[in-house]
């Protein structure tokens, strides 16, 4: 099988006196101030910012360290670091004076979303159990400094970063974690061996109070909170929203990333094997915030896609649009002329970046256009044709319109409302092995893709409940020779 060159993918706590926690919560007090919590950060700045009100410390940052990514990886779902904006009311924050909780939360039955603290370079720490509650490093999720990408393309580490001891200055923490305690490296402030820690790998000196420790071994840093926090949909909340603006995709059994690099300020180049053969992922920001990934095959190959910018930031966590009115809608994609040789999605009906007409929306008769192609590459066995939409906000899945799969080499255009050509999967409108039209709701005009996939081969699928996009997605790994994106938009008039 040809290389898949892309797509997409019992808490045992001593009791604490009451004295010790009084005389604990005066020590914090009088000790974390601002001052001493910037100290860590400091040596990241400008890239990582600091500030404080009354009640919290806030670090904005990028979400990308200077050390190298992602090498090393061989449990990959096809992830890459894509700057985040940490920034404004998005940006990270945990309080200036932690309260020990009276029920403190484990790491092993919480907190399998989200960040748990972050690192002193402005990277987050998640926890060391993936969201699958597998310890992440035992199953080769992590690169050589122990971080990877999210679905959000973000990266995070989920061990403690311990080569920020050496950056940090002596005696200083590396991380802190989001209920405000501090996060020290293998020894204590003054050089001492650390002896004592608990379930979560934390302790109380006299000297500095209760604060955790990075070890090698597990939790690797702090397996949960000593202080309080908020728990909400497994993650502590209030926290920054990372954002992609490609899909999630899918793990890519076999592969192993060898290198990273940035070869221009806003690009970046990923190496990884499999099957013993060298693909790349080349992908860089361009001036109006869109992303254009070129997906290299062993020979040289590359398929190009562009991903429209899906949002700037700007909310706490899940809670980011509740109680705001309806998202935002996406911004449209930016549209890169074909040329004459390159393998084309066309329509007879709308040009690439064009208006829908209305005949095949529901507000007219609800028909599927007719779309053609034409350059398909050597080799093609099959083709697929996927249509889909990106809802407003920035975690609802893709709205999916259109699935035809194991379409004939030979064919060569789909007819207007044609129902018989290739394999039908559902939509996710009514679930139907059907075309959906586009029925948009709300102002302003929304964009509809239709990506056609030429394939090595047919895919094989159980189609007796239903082929969905995601299931086509996966049955496509390894298969896909090139694609090709017409993007359609429909607005529809106020008096409808």
């Amino acid at each position: 099988m040809k290389p898949r060159l892309w797509l997409f993918s019992a808490l045992g706590l001593a009791a604490v006196p009451v004295i010790a926690i009084a005389a604990h919560r005066q020590t914090v007090t009088s000790s974390s101030t601002v001052e001493a919590i910037a100290a860590s950060f400091k040596p990241f700045a400008p890239k990582v910012k600091t500030r404080a009100d009354a009640k919290n410390f806030y670090v904005e940052s990028d979400g990308m360290p200077d050390h190298p990514l992602m090498v090393g990886i061989t449990a990959w779902q096809q992830q890459v670091p894509i700057p985040q904006r940490y920034v404004g009311s998005n940006a990270w924050q945990f309080p200036l004076r932690p309260v020990p909780a009276a029920n403190p939360l484990s790491g092993k039955t919480h907190f399998f979303r989200g960040a748990m603290a972050l690192a002193a370079d402005g990277v987050p720490i998640f926890n060391a159990l993936n969201n699958r509650g597998v310890d992440s490093f035992k199953i080769g999720e992590l690169d050589e400094f122990g971080g990877h990408c999210g679905r959000a393309d973000d990266y995070h580490y989920h061990i403690a970063p311990l080569y920020l001891e050496k950056l940090v200055g002596k005696g200083k923490p590396i991380a802190y974690a989001l209920d405000g305690y501090a996060i020290y490296g293998q020894s204590e402030p003054d050089g001492k061996p650390v002896t004592g820690l608990d379930a979560f790998n934390g302790h109380t000196t006299s000297a500095i109070g209760y604060h955790y420790h990075g070890t090698k071994t597990y939790p690797y840093l702090n397996g949960g909170f000593h202080g309080e926090v908020q728990e909400i949909g497994g993650q502590v909340d209030p926290q920054p929203r990372a954002q992609s603006p490609r899909p999630d995709t899918p793990p890519l059994p076999g592969a192993k990333i060898t290198a990273f690099s940035r070869p221009t300020p806003g690009s970046y180049s990923l190496t990884y094997v499999i099957q013993g053969q060298t693909c790349l992922v080349n992908y860089k920001v361009e001036d109006n915030g869109s992303y254009t990934f070129d997906y290299v095959n062993p020979e040289g190959r590359a398929i190009t896609l562009n991903y429209p910018q899906r949002g700037q930031g700007g909310g706490q966590g899940r809670q980011q649009n509740q109680g705001r009115g309806r998202p935002q809608e996406r911004p449209g994609p930016t549209i890169t002329p074909a040329k004459p040789t390159d393998f084309q999605l066309i329509s007879s009906v709308v040009e690439n970046g064009g208006l829908l007409p209305k005949a095949f929306t529901c507000d007219g008769e609800s028909a599927s256009p007719p779309v053609a192609w034409k350059n398909a590459p050597a080799g093609t066995k099959s083709f697929a044709l996927v249509m889909h939409h990106y809802p407003p906000g920035e975690t609802e899945a893709p709205h999916v319109y259109w699935l035809a799969y194991n379409i004939s080499p030979d064919i060569k255009a789909i007819p207007q409302n044609d129902r018989a050509i290739g394999a039908r999967g559902v939509n996710t409108v009514n679930r139907r092995s059907q075309y959906a039209p586009p029925c948009s709701q709300g102002p302003g005009k929304k964009w509809y893709i239709l990506t056609l996939y030429a394939l090595s081969d047919q895919v094989k699928l159980d189609a007796s409940s239903g082929v969905t996009r995601d299931a086509l997605l996966k049955a496509m790994e390894g298969k896909i020779l090139s694609a090709s994106v017409l993007n359609v938009a429909y607005e529809r008039q106020r008096s409808e």
